[in-house]
């Protein structure tokens, strides 16, 4: 076999060897200089060839892309290379870079949708556990949430969401009103109309709508802030400091929900009771002293502990949901929209659930 002068040389760096029958190429001190000016073994080297870098003594990305398109000569010829000895650091980035390796793998099935959903009951499950643990650890004394935050909260879950809470619920309050009068003015008991209204906002739908309207506005707000700073890495980065993100981030904002929710409920079963008094007195005659008198009248302590109950209720399952979503987030923008819609759908989801379930419990109770 025919060689070339300047491979036959031993003492040149990157130069190529037969040793066993086998031509080898050793990177002692080479370059991607040397490297790229190194000739192919002659025609009949064999149907394999070695590249040897034991001696190595450093690297550089300049002589990763030589061995890269060595490797294409090589390969064009009909050879099979081997490597040997190479830096883990430059085999990884050959290895990226070999035709094949680099393939993108066929992206693994999704999971069936009830181990997706038996998986997410269990995040769940672990996040309120870790909810009630803060709280524990905070009403012990061993964990502090800053005033400030919660501050920051209340004005963003109270003030901000009053006017459409009110809004909602005078609507609802009309529109209770005009359906419960219907079906009053049947049998002339028009009288009862001002109770029907006061009990149905105070005991079920100021709750109600307060919880929607804040699933709506808060929730989504709450997962979408948590959600960016997922993606941001900035949770990750509370970790590393020692800082437990449920206290940080998630009791704040359940403490301003919680604290702000009566004075949403007491503002909303007003709305509604006085807006429903506008059909029963121009629609259906109730004398406005009547209405007065009937709302106090079936306005009770049961039904006053329980429309706070309920109302307090949802308003923590809307801070749980959004809290949720945003710590359990991914890590694009695509995820962030994706928490943001998951909070909104679950926050209501629970609301109702649980709206059903108090129901039915406290009228087998008989409350």
């Amino acid at each position: 076999m025919e060689v070339p002068e300047a491979l036959a040389d031993p003492h040149r760096t990157a130069g190529w060897r037969l040793e066993h029958d086998l031509w080898t190429l050793h990177l002692a001190d080479a370059t991607g200089t040397t490297v790229a000016a190194a000739a192919l073994p002659a025609a009949d080297a064999g149907d394999r060839v070695r590249i040897e870098g034991a001696a190595l003594a450093g690297w550089d990305i300049g002589l990763a892309a030589s061995l890269w398109a060595l490797q294409g000569r090589l390969q064009q010829r009909g050879l099979q290379v081997e490597w040997a000895g190479l830096p883990a650091g430059l085999e990884e980035v050959l290895k990226l870079a070999r035709p094949g390796d680099a393939a993108p793998e066929s992206p693994p099935l999704p999971p069936p949708a009830l181990g997706r959903a038996l998986h997410g009951m269990r995040l769940t499950f672990a996040f309120f556990g870790e909810v009630l643990t803060a709280l524990a650890r905070w009403l012990g004394g061993t964990a502090r949430v800053r005033g400030s935050d919660v501050l920051q909260q209340l004005d963003q879950t109270g003030p901000r969401s009053a006017p459409i809470v009110l809004l909602a619920c005078a609507l609802v309050g009309v529109m209770l009103a005009y359906m419960g009068g219907a079906q009053l003015e049947r049998i002339g008991a028009q009288g009862y109309l001002a109770g029907v209204v006061t009990v149905g906002m105070v005991r079920e739908l100021a709750g109600l709508m307060t919880g929607v309207i804040l699933s709506g506005r808060v929730g989504a707000a709450f997962a979408a802030q948590l959600a960016t700073m997922r993606a941001g890495e900035e949770i990750d980065a509370l970790r590393v400091l020692g800082v437990d993100p449920v206290v940080y981030l998630v009791l704040p904002r359940l403490l301003a929900l919680l604290l702000m929710a009566p004075a949403l409920l007491a503002f909303g079963a007003l709305a509604g009771i006085a807006a429903g008094a506008v059909p029963s007195i121009l629609v259906y005659g109730v004398a406005p002293a009547e209405y007065l008198q009937q709302s106090l009248q079936a306005l009770t302590a049961t039904h006053l502990w329980i429309g706070l109950f309920k109302g307090m209720l949802y308003a923590a399952l809307v801070a749980l949901a959004g809290c949720r979503e945003g710590l359990h987030a991914g890590r694009s923008a695509e995820a962030v929209g994706q928490a943001t819609t998951a909070a909104v759908v679950k926050a209501l989801v629970w609301i109702v659930t649980a709206a059903c379930a108090t129901t039915v419990v406290f009228t087998a109770l008989g409350y």
